[in-house]
């Protein structure tokens, strides 16, 4: 099939399951997920050059349109893009190319999201700043273009961690898009606690067999990066970059002939050796984001008829 768009678009948020969830319904024969996992191609206003992705985002309309060709006609085609939930032209976008497009977002308690967000950003080097406390302060500063890193220089946004959490106003520029009853929300917790079931809902929301076996996938743990230089050693070494890269890349092609292993092998090092368990959160400074994100959590939990309050112990403070 040719000019094949997707059927359904799992939105975000990232650090919430998006990946765990894509993983699981690439499972399933009756959906064809796109090979490259985060296309981002309706989020007009988010440039895309900052991502150190080894697969280069589609830049033309053909482009993306490839990435579903080889989808079955008796297939569902999605992809699972996070930049979707809080870009402000995906939404119109997508109900323009596909009003009948199924969208999927997945929240995550405010608080922990934010600190798992920015322990990615530091672990993809788009931060620098590792306290996050002071990486919060900054956010005044950077919204006006001063105190970034010269990588998300054209994008302040990326780093403006409080109103990527602004959850309300991103489902609204969906539910202004499309009508209810294409949207499904689903809460990170659920996913967490039994992601059997949540996926079983989420294939039944997509009109598909619902019995189908469906291996668990477990969510993208966050880490820390132990040594920003050794992480840069070791990436270098796995692109051949430098003599000292080369030679290794030389050693590792007579130790290990198969390209897959020597994947495997480069992986390993780097989450063994580069990546760490995250230091535990600032209880304090966790505290002071919860009470500033609880009216937008009570105004949530309304908008979906839930109490998360009560779910993301919100209800235990002022």
């Amino acid at each position: 099939m040719t000019d094949r768009l997707p059927d359904f678009f799992i939105v975000g948020q990232p650090k919430s399951g998006t990946t765990a969830l894509y993983e699981m319904l690439r499972q399933h024969p009756e959906i064809y997920m796109s090979r490259v996992k985060e296309p981002r191609f309706f989020a007009s206003d988010l440039p895309s050059s900052f991502q150190r992705h080894s697969e280069v985002p589609p830049l033309t309309y053909e482009d993306y349109l490839a990435l579903f060709r080889d989808a079955g006609a008796d297939q569902r085609a999605g992809e699972a893009s996070t930049a979707y939930i809080w870009s402000h032209t995906a939404a119109g976008l997508i109900a323009k190319a596909r009003p009948d497009a199924r969208l999927i977002a997945i929240l995550r308690e405010p608080a922990s999201f934010v600190r798992s967000m920015h322990l990615q950003l530091l672990q993809i080097r788009i931060e620098k700043q590792a306290d996050l406390r002071k990486a919060v302060a900054l956010e005044d500063s950077r919204r006006e273009g001063r105190e970034l890193p010269s990588t998300v220089a054209r994008w302040p946004q990326v780093l403006l961690y409080a109103e990527r959490a602004q959850y309300l106003e991103q489902l609204r520029r969906y539910r202004a898009a499309f009508p209810a009853e294409q949207l499904l929300v689903l809460i990170y917790d659920d996913f967490r606690d039994d992601n059997q079931a949540v996926v079983r809902s989420v294939l039944r929301f997509l009109d598909v067999d619902d019995t189908v076996a469906i291996e668990p996938t477990q969510a993208n743990p966050t880490v820390r990066v132990r040594s920003a230089r050794f992480e840069d050693m070791v990436g270098a070494a796995d692109l051949g970059r430098g003599t000292l890269a080369r030679a290794v890349k030389r050693t590792a092609k007579i130790a290990l002939p198969s390209k897959r292993l020597r994947k495997d092998a480069f992986w390993f090092v780097r989450r063994r050796m580069v990546f760490g368990e995250p230091p535990p959160p600032d209880e304090s400074f966790m505290l002071e984001l919860r009470k500033r994100f609880k009216p937008e959590v009570e105004a949530l939990g309304e908008y979906l008829g839930r109490d998360l309050l009560t779910l993301w112990g919100y209800d235990a403070f002022d």
